[in-house]
């Protein structure tokens, strides 16, 4: 009489792996909760320090320069540290500087707080996005998509929060908590994070080699494609509203109908859009997308129908949701640290230069015309996106 045969066990699944992609997850949460909590006290920092619109936008600019000037040396201490170490010290940092803006006491130290955090996020920007490059290898499938999904809607919970809480408790006291919270979020996280991959032995000539690496062909293509698709998210975070009011003259709320139609979709897209990759791969994901995304906003200027404007910018938010996240995932994957803190530097300019370059445009022929730009933007990334692609795949 034989004996029973032992059942076969499933592979256990790979416990570090999962547990730096949830705390990574948690990162990516903080950090859109950080900004919607800036976001929405702007008014009440504006009506307190009394400063004028001109006075705002430049502080507003001050945190975007921050963030270019700690992108372009971040690529190199996620390189010689680690993305691990770097993510976690750049994300206690930056959830810290969210509370100094809140108790500036003038234009000057606003904005020299602001470009503070602005450094802050931008070195958190790119190791966090190195840092998921790297647990996309231990657990051999796409997660970059849904990270950004994490960012997106940890935006919509600081917003949620924000709503409730500002005009109810001092601002202060407001910033206060979301730092405390979202500080010891960080602090713990960081501990799940992965390290980064050994690289290979160097050579004397690569020993011998300077350290400031030069931009490869293929990182600066996807770095343009980066601030085309950057340029059109935007276009549309920007002036999704201003066009609903004052182009298709929706009263109230519902000029927020536009914003709220992309945002969505955008998070939605970012949700599900790793299981995409994995059955259509990077290349349709980014084409595709770009194209929805310029048939999205082509529909939303040629209609004077709010409904049909609101599916246009859902349209433009559901393709752009993977653009952005993918390309990093591919300079990560391609190009190493050094590649997503080039691409992510270059890309960021659309965010930065993009919207005031609408807003100029608009002032000479028109919101819908201007907005055009973000259209042929998206048509860019679908003609250049196989090119850049195929640098990588060399």
């Amino acid at each position: 009489m034989t004996a029973p045969s032992t059942p076969v066990q499933p592979p256990a699944p790979d416990h570090p792996g999962e547990a730096a992609r949830r705390a990574l997850s948690v990162i990516f949460l903080i950090n859109g909760a950080l900004f919607a909590t800036w976001a929405v006290n702007i008014p009440g920092i504006r009506d307190a320090l009394d400063l004028s619109e001109a006075q705002i936008g430049a502080a507003l600019l001050a945190i975007g320069l921050g963030s270019l000037c700690s992108m372009t040396i971040t690529g190199g201490w996620t390189a010689r540290y680690g993305s691990h170490r770097v993510t976690w010290v750049a994300a206690v940092l930056c959830m810290l500087t969210l509370l100094p803006p809140f108790l500036a006491p003038g234009l000057p130290l606003l904005i020299a707080a602001l470009t503070v955090l602005g450094a802050a996020n931008g070195s958190m920007d790119v190791a966090m996005n190195a840092q998921g490059v790297t647990v996309e290898q231990r657990l051999g499938r796409p997660v970059m998509s849904r990270l950004h999904a994490y960012f997106s809607l940890g935006g919509v919970v600081g917003a949620a929060l924000g709503t409730l809480l500002v005009g109810r408790i001092p601002m202060t006291t407001h910033a206060v908590t979301v730092t405390v919270v979202t500080a010891a979020a960080a602090l713990i996280a960081g501990r799940f994070l992965l390290p980064d991959r050994p690289p290979a032995t160097p050579t004397p000539a690569a020993e011998a080699a300077p350290r400031r690496v030069p931009i490869s062909a293929a990182a600066a293509l996807l770095g343009a494609l980066c601030f085309l698709g950057m340029l059109s998210e935007g276009a549309n975070y920007d002036w999704a509203a201003l066009y609903f009011r004052d182009v298709l003259g929706s009263p109230g709320g519902q000029a927020g109908l536009g914003y709220a139609a992309f945002v969505s979709t955008m998070t939605l897209g970012r949700w599900f859009g790793d299981r995409l990759r994995t059955r259509l791969g990077d290349e349709a994901i980014v084409r595709g997308g770009a194209l929805v995304t310029a048939a999205g906003l082509g529909l939303a200027l040629l209609t004077r129908d709010p409904l049909l404007a609101a599916a246009g910018f859902a349209l433009s938010g559901l393709g752009l949701s993977n653009v952005v996240p993918v390309m990093y995932g591919a300079a990560g994957h391609a190009l190493g640290g050094r590649g997503i803190a080039q691409v992510a530097s270059i890309g960021y300019g659309g965010f930065l230069l993009g919207p005031p370059a609408i807003g100029f445009i608009a002032a000479q022929v028109g919101l819908p015309a201007a907005l055009g730009l973000a259209l042929a933007g998206a048509l860019l990334i679908t003609l250049l996106g196989g090119r850049a692609f195929a640098l990588i795949r060399r």
